[in-house]
């Protein structure tokens, strides 16, 4: 009410760890007010008979688990954000979690919920199933902060597993390991995440793993068996009951031998689930060392995958040579679909003496790989939601009616423009030029 007497614009906060300007506030004259919500942490009810726990959408993932875990259950999402995010920014921003090949994206988690709209009160009641008309849910998963504030989310929720352990297989090179992966993602194995890095994301985690004589002694082992620059890392996950994770750790084996897969059943896994969520630190280490590192992400499918892979990393080179300068860059397949898979590609390059030029570098790269990633026809964002920097792209994916429809929809809840102005869609002109800026 005070926004709308007032002309000011308000921006949903929740953990603050989007990387793509969820919550940046657009030059302008109307005054921005953050509404942080990290004070609605708490779980309001645990349906056990129904396995549905309610929290308010500020909690953010430690807290959540925390919650459930003492009381025997888990949400299992977590993103490589999760100890930051919150339950309402998984829920706006459609997030997926590291072991969503067993525990789903955010998406089937969410059951029902409370959104505070300009209009009034959306309440979103939690069925098992239903035909009743659109899903209203999916007006809300991935709005962005466009249409109301979330406040209350009600999700699915499990026992927690029996048995949760990591393991390595290594294969001779990208090849073998991508046409593994793909059987085994279309086989339906029982396993929590299947994530297959390249040569050079595999010799970067192991480099970074801070054991030197055990990474020697593992690279002269792989060595005797012809796995030498080329070879590639798959870390798979095994979650759930006893026996079921037995039976999924014989049929990866089984999978992984037909492609030359080696298997490594102590230290790597085990060293990754310790550092999963160390990653993000390295963004300001590394800045302070004189380099920036972003990420990016698609889905695309299994037919297209081969090709925009090499694309999409030539991009990011070829976006340096007017400056003279080198990327290092490597990727990873995950979140993997019996119709395609999540390519997550981390790039890292020098800072220049002038921060604009810095900015203009990552411009020519984003812009570079955002448009190879259209071109194959993959999704502009699998996992890190639209904000400003994807939104120029976004048509590209949706077409110019189902636009109009999306803008249609934020106007409807939001007829003053009063929530996260520019996000998502904007609703003022296009301006020429550079996609990004526009």
């Amino acid at each position: 009410d005070f926004a709308a007497q007032t002309g000011v614009r308000l921006i949903p906060y929740g953990g603050g760890s989007s990387v793509v300007g969820h919550i940046n506030p657009l030059p302008g004259d109307a005054p921005v007010l953050t509404v942080d919500l990290g004070r609605m942490n708490r779980l309001l009810e645990l349906d056990e008979a129904s396995r549905l726990a309610t929290f308010e959408c500020g909690v953010p993932g430690p807290a959540l688990e925390q919650e459930l875990n003492q009381r025997g259950y888990t949400l299992g999402h977590f993103p490589q954000s999760f100890e930051f995010s919150t339950l309402g920014g998984w829920i706006a921003t459609r997030s997926t979690g590291q072991q969503s090949y067993h525990y789903g994206r955010i998406e089937p988690l969410f059951a029902g919920g409370r959104l505070l709209t300009p209009l009034g009160t959306l309440d979103l009641p939690a069925f098992p199933a239903s035909a009743a008309g659109p899903d209203l849910r999916h007006l809300v998963l991935g709005s962005e902060g466009r249409l109301g504030i979330l406040t209350q989310a009600q999700v699915r929720i499990r026992p927690l597993p029996q048995k949760e352990r990591f393991l390595a297989i290594f294969f001779p090179d990208w090849d073998s390991g991508m046409a593994a992966v793909k059987h085994m993602a279309q086989s339906g194995l029982a396993v929590s995440m299947l994530r297959l890095s390249d040569p050079v994301e595999t010799e970067t985690t192991l480099v970074l793993s801070g054991h030197d004589r055990l990474v020697s002694f593992a690279k002269w082992g792989l060595s005797l068996i012809g796995q030498r620059e080329q070879r590639c890392m798959l870390i798979f996950g095994l979650t759930g009951r006893r026996d079921s994770t037995a039976l999924a750790y014989r049929q990866v084996q089984s999978m992984a031998r037909p492609y030359g897969g080696f298997a490594v059943n102590f230290f790597i896994g085990d060293k990754w689930q310790k550092s999963r969520f160390y990653t993000p630190y390295l963004r300001n280490t590394l800045w302070e060392h004189g380099y920036a590192l972003d990420t990016l992400e698609t889905a695309l499918p299994w037919k297209a995958v081969p090709e925009a892979v090499q694309a999409i990393q030539a991009s990011l080179h070829a976006a340096l040579q007017p400056w003279n300068e080198r990327v290092l860059v490597f990727s990873h397949l995950s979140h993997l679909y019996t119709d395609g898979a999540s390519m997550y590609v981390t790039y890292l390059f020098r800072r220049a003496a002038d921060p604009l030029e810095t900015e203009q570098r990552w411009r020519a790269m984003k812009q570079g790989a955002s448009e190879q990633i259209v071109r194959f026809g993959g999704t502009i964002s699998h996992q890190h939601g639209i904000g400003l920097d994807h939104a120029a792209y976004l048509a590209a994916e949706k077409g110019p009616l189902g636009m109009e429809a999306i803008r249609s929809a934020l106007h409807h809840f939001d007829p003053q423009g009063i929530l996260n102005p520019g996000k998502l869609v904007d609703t003022s002109p296009v301006t020429q030029g550079d996609p990004l800026q526009a």
